[in-house]
């Protein structure tokens, strides 16, 4: 195995090949030590080439760092059929993010893919080009030029100048009544609301160490970064899962239902076993579950539904019940299409809610709620964009929300999302306020 410094190396030598002056696809794959070798993120956010993309799995066994792209999508559906016909491309994957509104993204194939999984770091260099793979060799070889040594991910230090809520807490009372009145109608059973939070800062922040601080301290989540160029990011660290699949095998999950955190274990288990025999959590629940099973016919056989159990997080505890299904035909579209947004993030029925969330809302979800991963021709991962901020420059726009069924109190969604808004507001400030 090599040093990344080798491996890199490596990548250059095998570009001094021939190369046709013909359309084309070319990948090299070499293997790294991963002793002593800096994490995929301090990597990735120490370069100057975008976009950038990192994903950890939430139980850590699969991360990805993806840097430069050879081919960029605005939809998922059009990632999947470049995928299909470009069959020869065994080591492809495409990384990025879907939007709220599962018809529009931004994903791309990487120049440079660094893959963590097990014991073995790899790294996937492709060249792509509709005109010259010669020509794509040399900007290829350009790229590898310029990358840089990694640099630690140091703490951020500016001072917060102002924080606003959309909406307030008064305008969130409003529109939990607005909701609840339309539930009472029987207009929807559910409806999620969310909250952004602007908040400006006395310094350009650093998304790729907002990132790393929030993987520090929020276990058993994925995390997920997006740097669409040198001052515009998007990021988040989401407990749920929106689809795994491995070839036909698809596995899925209702994540619904949530209770506050505790440090302490035992009062935590108090609050847990409060959640599991809490009705209207139960019953938020069962709508997720009932409505990916529904959404979910025609496509793929449900086969099996776990029973519910406690993720315990940092600051709040949630409900979640597994979902294995086999699907039809191996398309992560049509996954896509059938399962974002999910009841745990828009409601039920699904067009009913999206409706009163775009009536009633005042901000654009833009990523949020959408969904971050990657896809290839044999398998893919999408976890829900949740617990996510957009970072511009010296501005962040942190984004919670709460699901809403009859006999939902203004007063505890607030603290609900203020506990969720938590996991990364509090790495902001030193005093966690």
């Amino acid at each position: 195995m090599n040093s990344l410094t080798g491996a890199l190396n490596q990548l250059l030598r095998q570009l001094d090949g021939p190369f046709p002056e013909a359309p084309g696809l070319r990948q090299f794959y070499v293997t790294v030590t991963p002793e002593g070798e800096p994490d995929g993120l301090a990597w990735l956010a120490s370069q100057w080439l975008w976009p950038q993309f990192y994903w950890q799995q939430r139980d850590g066994v699969e991360e990805l760092a993806a840097l430069g792209a050879v081919r960029r999508f605005s939809s998922l559906a059009a990632a999947r059929d470049f995928l299909t016909a470009e069959q020869g491309g065994a080591l492809m994957r495409v990384c990025g993010l879907n939007t709220f509104d599962p018809g529009q993204g931004s994903l791309f194939v990487p120049r440079l893919l660094w893959r963590h999984r097990g014991d073995e770091i790899t790294l996937t260099l492709t060249l792509y080009s509709e005109h010259s793979l010669q020509q794509d060799a040399l900007v290829a070889r350009r790229f590898l030029r310029r990358l840089v040594a990694p640099q630690p991910l140091v703490a951020m230090t500016g001072e917060c100048l102002e924080e606003r809520h959309l909406p307030d807490r008064e305008g969130w009372h409003s529109m939990i009544t607005r909701a609840l009145d339309a539930i009472i109608a029987g207009d929807m059973e559910k409806v999620v609301l969310a909250r952004a939070s602007d908040l400006r800062f006395s310094c350009h922040l650093s998304p790729g160490s907002l990132l790393a601080a929030s993987r520090a301290v929020n276990r058993g989540c994925y995390h997920f970064f997006m740097a669409f160029n040198e001052g515009s990011a998007f990021l988040g660290s989401s407990p749920e899962r929106l689809w795994r699949r491995r070839g036909l095998a698809l596995t899925t999950e209702a994540l619904a239902g949530t209770v506050a955190g505790d440090d302490d274990d035992g009062r935590a288990a108090h609050l847990a076993r409060w959640l599991l025999n809490d009705e209207k959590n139960q019953y938020e629940n069962s709508l997720v579950v009932e409505d990916i099973c529904q959404r979910l016919e025609g496509a793929a056989s449900v086969t099996d539904i776990a029973e519910a159990r406690i993720v315990r997080l940092r600051n709040v505890q949630h409900l979640r019940r597994d979902i294995e299904a086999r699907l039809a035909q191996p398309d992560d579209a049509l996954c896509l299409q059938r399962l974002q947004p999910t009841a745990a993030v828009a409601g039920l029925p699904r067009e009913a809610a999206r409706r009163f969330i775009e009536q009633v809302e005042t901000f654009d979800r833009e990523w949020y709620a959408g969904s971050a991963g990657w896809l290839s021709v044999d398998d893919s991962e999408f976890c829900v964009s949740l617990r996510s901020a957009r970072v511009q420059e010296d501005r962040l726009r942190l984004y919670a929300g709460a699901g809403i069924v009859a006999g939902s109190v203004p007063d505890a969604e607030w603290q609900e999302i203020e506990n969720k808004a938590a996991g990364l507001r509090s790495l902001l400030f030193s005093s966690g306020r």
